[in-house]
C-alpha cells in the first residue's frame, strides 16, 4: 500500500513509555472473558483503577519512549492508516444517512495498560473501548499476527485496525448499544450477535479498503494479505490452532470464511449500507 508519513498525532496517545502490569493467575482465557464482560455490561470485571505503571499527562503521553527505527516507523504507518480511515468515515458515515462522524484515538502501549474498559494485557490483542471511545494497540502484535497467524504485510496490518475504527463507527450509529441491550434480553443470542457486530465491523474495514483501492493506492498482494488476515483470527482458525477442536456455539467474532466475505463485501462495494450483518434477524 503506497502511504505517506508525517501526518498529525492529534489522535494519537502514546502509552509506550508508561510500563506494563500484570495479573498473576488469570490467564489469557479468563482475561479475554473479563474484557468481554466489561465491555458488555458496562463495569469494570478486570482491575477497576489498578494498573501500574508511570503516570500518564492530561495530553496521553507516557514519559520518554525507546523504540527501534523500526517501531517508530510502523507507528508513522498506524497513524497514517487512522487518520485516512477517520477522513473516509467523516464524509462517507453522513452520506450513508448516519450521523456526523466523531473522532476515536488510537492508544499505543506496552505489555499492559488502563483503557476506560478496566485493566487489559497484551495478549488479548488489539481492541475497542466504547467507554472511553478509543483504540488500543500494543504494536507487538502485528509480530504475533505474522509469526503465529501467518499473516504478513502492512495491509494486514491496516485490515486490522481499520476493524478497530469500525467498532467505533458502530458506537457512534448507536449499534453497539442495541446489540448489548438485544443480548442482555437474549443471553441465549449473545454469541450469535457478537458474532454479527464483528463480521459488520471487518466489513467497514473493507469499505475503507475500497477507499484506498479507488486511489489507486493498493498494491499487487494488498488485498491477499488483508484476507489472510481475516480469515487467520477467525474463530474456528484460532480454536483449531489452540485448544485443537471446533466449538461453533461458543463462536464470538465468526468464522474464518465469514471474516473474509464480510471484508470482501466491503471491499467491493464501497458503502456502508452493504455491510447489515443483521438482516434477517437473530
Amino acid at each position: 500500500m503506497r502511504w505517506t508519513p508525517g501526518g498529525s498525532r492529534s489522535n494519537l496517545e502514546d502509552r509506550r513509555g508508561a510500563g506494563g502490569f500484570g495479573r498473576a493467575g488469570l490467564g489469557i482465557g479468563g482475561t479475554v472473558v473479563l474484557l468481554v464482560l466489561s465491555l458488555v455490561f458496562g463495569r469494570d470485571f478486570i482491575g477497576g483503577a489498578e494498573g501500574g505503571g508511570a503516570p500518564v499527562t492530561a495530553g496521553g503521553e507516557a514519559g520518554p519512549v525507546q523504540e527501534s527505527a523500526a517501531e517508530a516507523q510502523l507507528v508513522e504507518f498506524v497513524n497514517f492508516v487512522l487518520n485516512d480511515a477517520q477522513t473516509l468515515w467523516r464524509t462517507a458515515l453522513p452520506q450513508a444517512g448516519g450521523p456526523a462522524y466523531t473522532d476515536t484515538r488510537l492508544v499505543l502501549f506496552r505489555g499492559g495498560v488502563q483503557s476506560g474498559c478496566g485493566s487489559a494485557e497484551s495478549a488479548m490483542g488489539p481492541f475497542y473501548c466504547p467507554l472511553d471511545e478509543k483504540v488500543y494497540i500494543d504494536l507487538a502484535f502485528y509480530d504475533e499476527l505474522r509469526r503465529r497467524f501467518a499473516a504478513p504485510g502492512d495491509f494486514a496490518q491496516a485490515y486490522v485496525l481499520t476493524h478497530e475504527i469500525g467498532h467505533h463507527v458502530q458506537h457512534v450509529l448507536g449499534t453497539d448499544a442495541e446489540v448489548r441491550a438485544l443480548q442482555e434480553r437474549r443471553p441465549a443470542a449473545a454469541n450469535e450477535l457478537s458474532v454479527r457486530l464483528e463480521l459488520q465491523a471487518d466489513c467497514y474495514a473493507g469499505v475503507w479498503a475500497n477507499s484506498i483501492r479507488s486511489r489507486g493506492d493498493l498494491q499487487t498482494g494488498d488485498v491477499d494479505e488483508a484476507l489472510a488476515a481475516a480469515s487467520a483470527v477467525g474463530d474456528d482458525r484460532i480454536q483449531a490452532q489452540g485448544a485443537g477442536r471446533i466449538r461453533p456455539e461458543s463462536f464470538t467474532h465468526g468464522t474464518a470464511a465469514q471474516r473474509a466475505q464480510w471484508f470482501k463485501r466491503g471491499l467491493e462495494s464501497g458503502n456502508p449500507q452493504s455491510c447489515d450483518t443483521f438482516a434477517g434477524g437473530v
